[in-house]
Formats: C-alpha cells, structure tokens, sequence
C-alpha cells in the first residue's frame, strides 16, 4: 500500500502531538511533509526536526529567526497566514489535516480541496463556519473530508458509506466537569474548575467548550454537513466514561457504535488509513476493567449550548459563523476571568438574537458575519 503523505495545520497542538506519534507507529502506511504551527518556534523546529517533514511554516513571522536557529536541516520555509496557505497547496501531498484553533483554518482548507488533496478536519470552526462551502467544493474536486474528531470518526466508522439508512445520529459527550453540578452553583465555578475534564486532555478553549457543552452543539452542526443529514436526526447523549464515541441508528432499528480508549491517535490512524485498518501499538479495549457503561439525557435548560447550536444550524447561512465566533469571545474572557461561567451561554444567545442571517454566504459574508459577531460580544461583555 502507498504512503500517505500528509502536511499537518496546527502541529504543535495536542491534536498535532497525536499525529507525530501514529507517523511514527506506522511509518510504512504515513509519512509527514509537511508542518505548520502558529508561534510555538521551539516545539515547531523538535517535530521539524523529528519528521525531517520537506516544508515548514511558523504564522508568527516574529519568532523566524528562533525556528531556523533551532533547525538541524535545511526545509523550506514558509511564514504568515500566505504560508499557511502554501503549504497546504504543497505540491507532492496527499492530504491536510487541519487542527487550528478558530476561523485561521479556514482558507487553507479550501487551498487544500482546490489544489486536489483530501482533507483531516480536526478543527470544527471549518464546517460550522463554512459547512456549504467546503463540501460543496469538495465534492466538485472528487476529493474527501475525513472526520479526526472522535465523534465523528466513530460515525464514519459506523456508516461505512450508509448514510441513505441512516434514522438518527447519536453524539456522545462526556458532560464535562458539571455534569452533576446543581444550575444554581454554575455561577460561582471557577476558571481551574472549569479546565478539568473528566476524559481527555485537551486545550483550553475546547475544555471550555466542553464544560459548556458547546463542543457538542459545534459537532451536531458538523455532523449534519459531514454526513448530510438533517439537523433533526442529530442527537446527544451524555456518556461519562467517554468509550463509545457516538452512535448511528439504522433505518431498521439496529444500532451501531464505535468503541475505544480515549485517545486521538484512534481516530487520526483511522481518518490517514482508511478504507484500511493498520495495527499498531494502541491499547485495545480490556472489557474485565471497564465496569460500566452509562447513558443519560443533558441538562438542556441547565446548559442551553445544545440548543443554541440547534437553532443556528437549522436556520443555516452566516448564524453558526456568529454562534462560534461569539462564543469564542465569551470563552476568552470567561478565562481572562472577566465573566462567570454561564455569562458565556448568554453572551452567544445575546449576539445570536441581534444578528439577521444571510443565507447561501459567499466566504466574505461568513468572515464578515464572524467579524460582526467578535465585536457584538466584545460589546456585550464589556456593558454587563
């Protein structure tokens, strides 16, 4: 079998750290040309360094002189948000997988499909933002977008190619740190509270995300442009033990799952190898330890994220854009310790409430929805 030979978009993050780790389990089947990062020279020059990946590119155009004093050999160099770009237009790769944080992926993932390769989405702002656009270019280039998330990995695992039987698409999320936490103590939750997820060890803003449930509600938007179902066959369950990663329900009423260890080297090994599966050095599931698994409803009234998310990817256009980007807002200064905890959720609905979509958006109109919603929120949490 060929390798694949995969540039990666967030390199130095823990989604990145994860895929060094399965190149390096199975480096007949994957090998890594291609590296970008944002400002983390360091980090960014050791996997460089590591992979001996044939280009390279740091956005922060500050700390050049950090990343080639680190390197032990000669690659290309690209820098800024043009070499984002490039390299993911790089020229003898087969796919991208993109794992940045926020609206920064955006265009190099559209570079990617245009210029023919198939794509790894790891960052959900892609297909929440600009969900339309990209499959839609996409399917007119012939090329895939593989799901990295856990969530939606299982479910492409489950559908092997059955989305037409498809009755209901089940998510699962841990609940996070307040699955059991009464509604009237979320006021007072703190910032290090917060960041402790029960399940799996993640960056700040999507362990915020989590805590709020909106990294659910960003999933059910990214499921429904993934698979092409409708946003009212996406469900969630909360599953604390985070070992099935969702569900798909047949038309016949026959249920599939996907199981494993929480680990993201599961989905990334699945998403560069597919249609294969390649044996590695992963832990399988030891069934006589895991003792239970449960099952249970959210807390919608309690966290309204889910349904937040629900009514902007039903009513489509440029409200997830203005969903996600208020949300990042809310986020960031629920961590620069500026709101309480639920302030995030009404900050979003706030925004959400003033904005009138546009439907059918150019990629201008989203980036400008985006833009509109940063400040709306800013705005906001500045007022209260």
């Amino acid at each position: 079998m060929k390798r694949k030979r995969v540039v990666v978009l967030g390199a130095t993050g823990s989604i990145g750290d994860s895929t060094l780790k399965v190149a390096h389990d199975i480096p007949e089947r994957m090998e890594i040309v291609g590296l970008a990062a944002n400002s983390n020279a360091d980090k960014l020059a050791a996997a460089a360094n590591k992979t001996r990946a044939k280009a390279i590119c740091l956005v922060d155009e500050r700390k050049i002189d950090i990343l080639r004093s680190k390197l032990e050999y000669q690659p290309t160099i690209f820098v800024g948000a043009n070499g984002l770009r490039e390299i993911a237009r790089l020229q003898d790769a087969d796919m991208v997988l993109i794992a940045i944080v926020g609206t920064a992926g955006l265009h190099p993932a559209l570079d990617a499909i245009e210029s023919g390769k198939d794509l790894a989405v790891a960052s959900k702002e892609i297909l929440v933002m600009a969900g339309e656009a990209v499959t839609q270019a996409a399917e007119k280039r012939g090329v895939k977008i593989l799901p990295v998330d856990s969530e939606h990995n299982a479910i492409f695992q489950c559908l092997d190619g059955r989305a037409a039987e498809v009755r209901r698409i089940i998510l699962t999320a841990s609940g996070g740190p307040f699955r059991e936490t009464p509604a009237e103590h979320l006021a007072h939750v703190t910032v290090e509270e917060a960041l402790k997820h029960p399940t799996w060890n993640m960056g700040p803003k999507i362990t915020i995300d989590s805590a709020t449930l909106f990294n659910k509600g960003l999933e059910m938007i990214e499921a429904h442009w993934l698979f092409g179902v409708g946003m009212d066959r996406v469900e969630v369950v909360i599953h604390p033990q985070s070992i099935v990663h969702s569900m798909v329900e047949f038309a016949d009423g026959s249920t599939l799952a996907q199981l494993s260890y929480s680990n993201m080297c599961f989905p990334i090994q699945y998403a560069v190898t597919w249609p294969d599966r390649v044996a590695n050095t992963l832990p399988p599931l030891d069934f006589s330890t895991l003792g239970k698994l449960e099952f249970e409803i959210p807390r919608y009234d309690d966290f309204p994220a889910l349904n937040l998310a629900r009514r902007a990817g039903e009513t489509g256009g440029t409200l997830p854009a203005v969903m996600n980007a208020a949300n990042e807002v809310a986020v960031a200064a629920f961590l620069n310790r500026k709101i309480h905890f639920p302030r995030i959720w009404q900050t979003v609905a706030e925004v959400m409430d003033r904005h009138r979509p546009v439907a059918h958006p150019s990629l201008d109109a989203i980036l400008a929805a985006d833009q509109w919603a940063r400040a709306e929120a800013t705005a906001a949490i500045g007022n209260k």
